[in-house]
C-alpha cells in the first residue's frame, strides 16, 4: 500500500504460490503422480482403467501409458510425468520405478523442510546420493554376451510378468529375442540396434497363442483380384510407388473427340498404355507386386494372367518397411524396374482367416515383424505395450552388454551403502544423503505391499540379508521369501536402474528448490488493471 493505493505488480491472470504454500504444493502433487502408479509395480500390481473423453477404454499397469493418459495442470505433477516419458523413450520400461522413487524423494524433503533444513542443503545431499548411488550400481552390473540368448530372455521376461498376457510370455520372450537379435548389427566392434526395425503388428481373432515371429512383413491388405494367386513361392517383388493407371495432366486440357472412330482409337491408345504399365512389371521379373498408389483394371487383368500377385494402396511406412525387409529398392517408374531392384522371399501368401498378405523367408532381412494375435482390442493393445517393453529391454541389455539382478535387490543395497556413505560426509548434508537411502525403501516396500505381505517384516529381512553379503537377495513375490535374485533369473537392464535414479533425484533436487510459482492463467479478466511484473 502506498497512500492508501494498492499497488499491483502481476497481473489479475498470475496465480502465486510461494514460501512453504510453493514447497507444499509441488510436494502433495509428486506423492499424488506416484500414488497413482504405485500399487502397479512388481509383477503382482494391479490394473488400472482409464476412460478418454471421447469414452475409450484402456485398461493396463503401465506407467507409461497410464500417465500418458491422464491429464494433469499442476507443473509439479507434470515434471513428475516428464520423468516418466523421459524413462520410457531412453529406457523404455522402469517408468513406474522412476515416478514411485521420486514421489519417495519428495516425502523424504518434506520431513527435512519440517526439521528446518534449507531446501539448498537437501538439494545438495539429493545429488551426492545420485552420484554414489550410480557408482554403486555400477559396481553391481553383470555382464551378458549378445549371443546369450538364454539371458536374454530372462531379462524380457522379468519385463512383461504382472501384465495380462503372463500366460504366453516364455513364448513371447523367445519371439522378441530371437526378433531382436536378428536385427542386431555390429558397428565399430559394438552393437547397435533400431528399435524400427522390428515392427508390431497386431490382428484381432484366434488366441494369444497364435503370436509369431514373421521374418518378412505382414500387410494389412488383400490381393487387387480374385485371378491372382494367393500363395506365390520363391518370390520376387516389386515396389513401386507410383499408380498404375492414367493419371491427370498438371495442366488444364481437352481432348476434342468428333467421331466413333477416335473414340475407338482413344480407348485403345489408353489400353495399351495400361498393358505397357503392366509389361513392365512382368518383364522385370516380377511375381509380385507392393504398389503404394492404385492399380488400374486393366493392369490388374494383365499382372492376374501373368499370375503375378497384386497389392495395392500400401501405406509409404510398410513400402519403407518391406524395402528394408526384403533388401529391394523402391522404384517410381515402372519403366525403370530392373531385376536388381526386386526383392526375394520363400513365400507371399494371403491368409484366410483375415485380411493380411504374409512376406515371409526373407534371407537377411533388416527389419522383421512380430504378429499379435487376440480375441479383443483392449488385449491386443496390452499385449503390444508387453512386446515393446520387452524389445526395448533386450536391445538395452544388447547394446550395453550390462545387466542387474530385480526384486528389490539393488535398492535394499542402495540404500545401505549410501546410509554408510552418509556418515562420512558429516553435517547437515548428512541428513539429506541419509534421507535420500531411505527413499529407496519405497520400491522393495512397494514390491511387498503389492504382493499382499506385510511391508515392514519383508524390509527387516532383506536388510538382514544384504548385513550378511547378500547382494542379490530380493523379495519372491509369489513366496514371500528372500532369495537369490540371481538364482531365480531375476533380471533388468543396466540402463533402466541408471536412468531412473539419475532422472528421478534430478527431479526431485529440482522441485525441492522451487519457493514461488507463478501460474499464469489463460486469459486475463475483462477490464483489470495490472501490469507484468519488473
Amino acid at each position: 500500500m502506498l497512500a492508501g493505493q494498492p499497488i499491483i505488480i502481476l497481473r489479475q491472470n498470475v496465480e502465486r504460490n510461494y514460501g512453504k504454500e510453493a514447497q507444499r504444493s509441488n510436494i502433495t502433487a509428486a506423492k499424488a503422480i506416484a500414488g497413482a502408479v504405485r500399487t502397479t509395480l512388481g509383477p503382482r500390481g494391479m490394473d488400472k482403467m482409464l476412460v478418454g473423453s471421447t469414452g475409450d477404454i484402456v485398461i493396463t499397469n503401465d506407467g507409461a501409458t497410464i500417465l500418458q493418459e491422464i491429464s494433469v495442470q499442476h507443473p509439479g505433477a507434470k515434471m513428475v510425468i516428464e520423468v516418466a516419458k523421459t524413462q520410457d523413450n531412453e529406457v523404455g520400461d522402469g517408468t513406474t520405478t522412476a515416478v514411485v522413487l521420486v514421489g519417495a524423494l519428495m516425502e523424504k524433503a518434506e520431513d527435512l523442510l519440517e526439521q528446518g533444513i534449507h531446501p539448498t542443503v537437501i538439494s545438495q545431499g539429493y545429488r551426492l546420493g545420485m552420484e554414489k548411488a550410480l557408482e554403486i550400481v555400477d559396481g553391481l552390473a553383470l555382464r551378458v554376451e549378445p549371443t546369450d540368448k538364454k539371458t536374454l530372455a530372462k531379462i524380457c521376461n522379468t519385463s512383461i510378468t504382472g501384465k495380462s498376457i503372463e500366460a504366453i510370455k516364455s513364448k513371447l520372450c523367445g519371439i522378441i529375442v530371437n526378433a531382436v537379435s536378428t536385427v542386431a548389427e555390429k558397428v565399430d566392434g559394438k552393437i547397435t540396434i533400431d528399435e524400427d526395425d522390428v515392427m508390431v503388428k497386431k490382428q484381432r481373432g484366434r488366441s494369444m497363442d497364435d503370436a509369431e515371429l514373421i521374418h518378412g512383413i505382414v500387410i494389412d491388405k488383400k490381393r487387387v483380384h480374385e485371378g491372382m494367386p494367393k500363395k506365390v513361392t520363391r518370390a520376387k517383388i516389386a515396389l513401386i510407388a507410383t499408380p498404375l493407371e492414367i493419371t491427370k495432366t498438371q495442366v488444364k486440357a481437352k481432348i476434342k473427340i468428333s467421331t466413333a472412330e477416335q473414340i475407338a482409337a482413344f480407348s485403345e491408345q489408353e489400353g495399351e498404355v495400361l498393358k505397357k504399365l503392366a509389361t513392365y512389371i512382368i518383364g522385370s521379373g516380377a511375381n509380385v507386386l507392393l504398389c503404394q498408389k492404385g492399380i488400374a483394371d486393366p493392369v490388374q487383368f494383365h499382372l492376374a494372367k501373368a499370375g503375378v500377385l497384386a497389392v495395392d494402396d500400401v501405406p509409404e511406412n510398410d513400402m519403407k518397411y518391406a524395402a528394408q525387409a526384403l533388401n529391394a529398392n523402391i522404384v517410381n517408374k515402372p519403366e525403370d524396374l530392373a531385376a536388381k531392384d526386386l526383392g526375394n522371399a520363400e513365400n507371399v501368401e494371403e491368409d484366410n482367416d483375415i485380411d493380411i498378405i504374409r512376406i515371409s523367408g526373407c534371407k537377411n532381412p533388416k527389419a522383421i515383424t512380430i504378429l499379435l494375435r487376440g480375441s479383443t482390442d483392449y488385449l491386443l493393445d496390452e499385449l503390444e505395450r508387453a512386446v515393446n517393453d520387452g524389445k526395448r529391454v533386450v536391445m538395452d541389455a544388447m547394446e550395453d552388454g550390462t545387466f542387474v539382478v530385480g526384486g528389490g535387490a539393488v535398492e535394499t543395497e542402495l540404500l545401505m551403502k549410501i546410509k554408510d556413505y552418509a556418515t562420512s560426509v558429516g553435517g547437515r548434508v548428512q541428513l539429506a544423503l541419509e534421507a535420500y537411502a531411505a527413499a529407496f525403501e519405497s520400491i522393495p516396500r512397494t514390491l511387498a505391499e503389492n504382493s499382499g505381505y506385510n511391508p515392514i517384516d519383508k524390509l527387516v529381512d532383506m536388510k538382514n540379508a544384504h548385513a550378511k553379503g547378500k547382494k542379490n537377495a530380493g523379495l519372491n513375490v509369489y513366496t514371500g521369501e528372500i532369495v537369490d535374485m540371481h538364482a531365480e533369473g531375476v533380471f533388468e537392464p543396466l540402463r533402466s536402474k541408471r536412468q531412473a535414479i539419475q532422472s528421478a533425484s534430478e527431479t526431485a533436487a529440482m522441485l525441492v528448490r522451487v519457493d514461488d510459482m507463478m501460474i499464469t492463467q489463460q486469459k486475463a479478466p475483462a477490464g483489470m488493471p495490472g501490469a507484468p511484473m519488473g
